[in-house]
């Protein structure tokens, strides 16, 4: 069989492995509520500033305080921003850091470990003898430290937390590429001289798709929790701009006096955001998980 139709079969294959994968994907309940919860989420911080438009940038220390009701559904904090309002806020930095992050981090492990992975020899084993030095370090550790030394923005955390977070799927995509590396078409490829980039982007990464994306759930988890943690510790964005970790730290003082809608609100949305992205990243797991197939 020549390359070409190689190719194309490969990509039959795949396709209708797709199908499959979102057949059974379908069938995981939880798995779909976790994708509706994340898109409700979405559009809670993204969708609704538009409908329930609030000013948090400034402080009215006449509306100090306020228990939920009225004008405001959730209350307001310590110095007068609309509770409702700030969780929109900062769910909005907090998922937009935690998609960007994890995404940079798994584009950055991908490409390392397909590399890797592909190349083999002595260039395989520095660059993992590399990733194996860097999980030595704890992740949370290394945020910390960078983030007191810079005090970061979005932007900064964004940064921060990809490159600190891609070792994990850089392994997972060197395995990938190690089994896949010596398929026929693979090895047709460069038997007929086709180049090793080509071999990785229309071959290898196109064929750990599944791994690729189901990494990607996971460390969007990861970085949603990572940003969490620097903020409650006063390490993450800084006034006016907040996130659920933020809003955490400046209301848990007030929670002890009674004052529960400044903690539990965004301590629910961690919560039930970390949850349903590890319940999809389960899902597509499963799905893409070939022994599982009916």
């Amino acid at each position: 069989m020549s390359a070409v139709l190689q190719t194309e079969a490969a990509t039959l294959v795949r396709a209708t492995g797709y199908r499959l994968s979102v057949r059974r994907f379908a069938r995981n309940r939880l798995a779909v509520a976790g994708l509706a919860v994340v898109v409700l989420f979405l559009l809670f911080c993204f969708v609704g500033p538009l409908l329930y438009s609030t000013d948090q940038t400034h402080t009215d220390l006449g509306q100090v305080n306020l228990s939920p009701g009225g004008a405001h559904w959730l209350g307001t904090d310590a110095v007068g921003h609309d509770e409702l309002g700030r969780l929109m806020f900062g769910g909005r930095i907090s998922l937009l850091v935690g998609l960007a992050a994890g995404l940079l981090a798994t584009v950055v492990g991908t490409l390392w470990g397909a590399v890797a992975g592909y190349a083999g020899g002595w260039l395989d084993a520095v660059m993992m003898r590399i990733v194996d030095a860097g999980i030595a370090i704890p992740a949370l550790f290394v945020l910390l430290v960078v983030s007191a030394i810079t005090t970061p923005d979005a932007l900064g955390l964004i940064l921060i937390l990809g490159l600190v977070s891609w070792l994990v799927p850089s392994r997972l995509v060197r395995a990938e590429t190690l089994t896949l590396k010596s398929r026929d078409y693979v090895l047709t490829l460069r038997a007929i001289g086709g180049t090793h980039g080509r071999a990785i982007f229309r071959h290898i990464l196109p064929n750990s798709v599944s791994t690729v994306v189901v990494a990607a759930t996971f460390q969007v988890a990861d970085a949603i929790l990572l940003v969490a943690y620097v903020s409650y510790l006063g390490l993450g964005v800084q006034p006016p701009a907040t996130d659920w970790g933020g809003m955490l730290s400046a209301g848990l003082t007030a929670a002890y006096s009674g004052r529960w809608w400044l903690i539990v609100p965004p301590g629910l949305a961690i919560i039930l955001v970390v949850c349903a992205f590890n319940a999809v990243g389960d899902g597509l797991r499963d799905a893409f998980d070939v022994k599982g197939r009916a």
